[in-house]
């Protein structure tokens, strides 16, 4: 007893400088940022007690280290392409565009080895008016299968027209399969999945898991939208499935957003990236012909070459984050992008500001009125950075608007559903279509344009000229921003 009496305070302090020097060493070995390493270790030893108790449970990245543990690794083919092949690869107008898009697609492969595919053709969707129903009479045109992941799949009118499509398929003996993300199955209450259930579709949901041991998984969201039907014809985009999208029947909440019809070789890798994900949740392989048809017989003849980036926190290096810091370096002439969620870290930052700095036309367009006020709060300070380095900021007037869209000089263009926000680059699974092809991209560069013209520009004065409990504010909500 006297031991234990007189001893203890020479045991905690040995089992305090053993955690310390743990904690320490950890942060200095794995924080590739020496800010953050910094940070953490200047906290571990200045806090006693709580400092490495709280480096262990919210300082370590286990967000990656959980994500390869549980999906594994990524089987991606690689593409070689010979001298001789590319210029048929590429149809652009001079000597000139082929040499930047080859560029571009060289970075491509050694970012992620995927192919690109040619002769794809892409429609472009307005809202749901004009998605919904094609997406619709798709499934009502299946025969052997539909794939659907979306990230939101309201218990609304859009939500049961997608429900009652689908169980239409369901009993023509079609192989259906829905993945709806857990977090996003509760965005509606009651949520549809009883009703999925009661008609006898085939249904999971990601990550879905209110245990408290499981709470890492939160973070770990699967943000993709994708529909392939037959293994031939696919969607994907930004958009979820929800009322509000359905525009012109004035709902409550407009949202307004685009989404693409895709046709061609590409649609396998939309494919792959949806077999991937229901394999990780529910362990079932799909392979065959009802899902991977034959790509010879598609019989597509489009003018875009495109390849499926899908993105998650088991990559070591983010594909689609990679993939804008590239366009961004190689852009000469002019950059447009559309998001509502405008949060870049640091580099994406600062390569925007650089590329407004080298004479590149920078042109952003983010929602007047955000779903999420406090992204806005957090995203303004940087507006003030990125307008002094030449960057043109616009805010869209009317609905909120969930369009993402990314255009680089008329040649370059990319869609999908990840936002410029941490936790679309670094903790969502995510997949956006890398296009080439200067017709795809004047299109998507005259929806922009459009939008630029009807939108309301954003000055160094409004934003400096902010009342100082504003700043204070915004400039608080920012710390939170890699969580945003």
């Amino acid at each position: 007893m006297w031991l234990i009496t007189h001893l203890w305070p020479v045991l905690a302090a040995v089992i305090q400088f053993a955690a310390m020097a743990f904690a320490a060493g950890h942060a200095m070995l794995t924080k590739s940022d020496v800010r953050s390493a910094v940070g953490w270790v200047g906290f571990i030893v200045l806090v006693p007690f709580f400092g490495w108790l709280i480096y262990f449970l919210f300082g370590i990245n286990r967000i990656q280290r959980r994500a390869r543990e549980l999906r594994g690794v990524k089987l991606a083919k690689p593409l070689v392409i010979s001298a001789g092949q590319q210029r048929g690869h590429f149809p652009v107008a001079s000597d000139e565009e082929l040499r930047r898009l080859e560029s571009f697609a060289r970075f491509g492969l050694k970012l992620l080895p995927e192919n690109f595919e040619p002769a794809n053709r892409i429609g472009i969707l307005e809202n749901g008016d004009e998605a919904y129903p094609a997406m619709i009479a798709a499934i009502d045109g299946a025969r052997h299968s539909i794939a659907l992941s979306t990230y939101i799949m309201n218990n609304d009118r859009a939500g049961r027209i997608f429900v009652d499509a689908l169980t239409r398929a369901v009993e023509r003996g079609v192989r259906v399969r829905v993945l709806i993300d857990g977090v996003g199955s509760w965005y509606s209450r009651p949520s549809l999945i009883p009703l999925l259930r009661e008609r006898g579709i085939n249904y999971a949901r990601f990550l879905h898991s209110f245990m408290p041991w499981q709470m890492p998984y939160l973070n770990m969201r699967n943000h993709q939208k994708i529909l392939v039907v037959d293994g031939r014809t696919g969607f994907t985009g930004g958009m979820n499935i929800a009322e509000g999208n359905l525009v012109r029947n004035n709902p409550r909440k407009p949202i307004i957003d685009y989404h693409f019809h895709v046709e061609g070789p590409v649609v396998h890798q939309l494919m792959h990236t949806f077999a991937h994900e229901w394999e990780f949740t529910t362990g079932e392989i799909l392979d065959g012909p009802d899902w991977f048809p034959d790509e010879a017989a598609s019989g597509i003849d489009g003018d875009t070459i495109a390849r499926a980036l899908p993105a998650g926190p088991d990559m070591g290096m983010n594909p689609i984050r990679w993939t804008l810091l590239g366009a961004l370096s190689e852009a000469r002439e002019r950059i447009r992008i559309v998001t509502p969620y405008f949060l870049p870290d640091a580099t994406l930052g600062a390569s925007l500001s650089l590329a407004a700095m080298r004479g590149v036309e920078v042109d952003i367009v983010l929602p007047g009125t955000n779903n999420l006020p406090f992204v806005d709060w957090a995203a303004t300070p940087q507006l003030l950075w990125l307008i002094e380095a030449g960057c043109r900021v616009w805010k869209s007037e009317g609905p909120f608007e969930h369009t993402k869209l990314m255009t680089v000089d008329n040649v370059w263009s990319t869609v999908g559903s990840a936002n410029w926000d941490g936790r679309s680059l670094r903790l969502n699974f995510e997949l956006n279509l890398e296009c080439y092809g200067g017709a795809f991209a004047a299109r998507l560069a005259r929806i922009i344009d459009g939008k630029i013209a009807a939108a309301r520009p954003v000055t160094y004065q409004e934003i400096a000229g902010r009342p100082l409990p504003v700043k204070l504010r915004d400039a608080f909500v920012r710390l939170a921003s890699p969580y945003l």
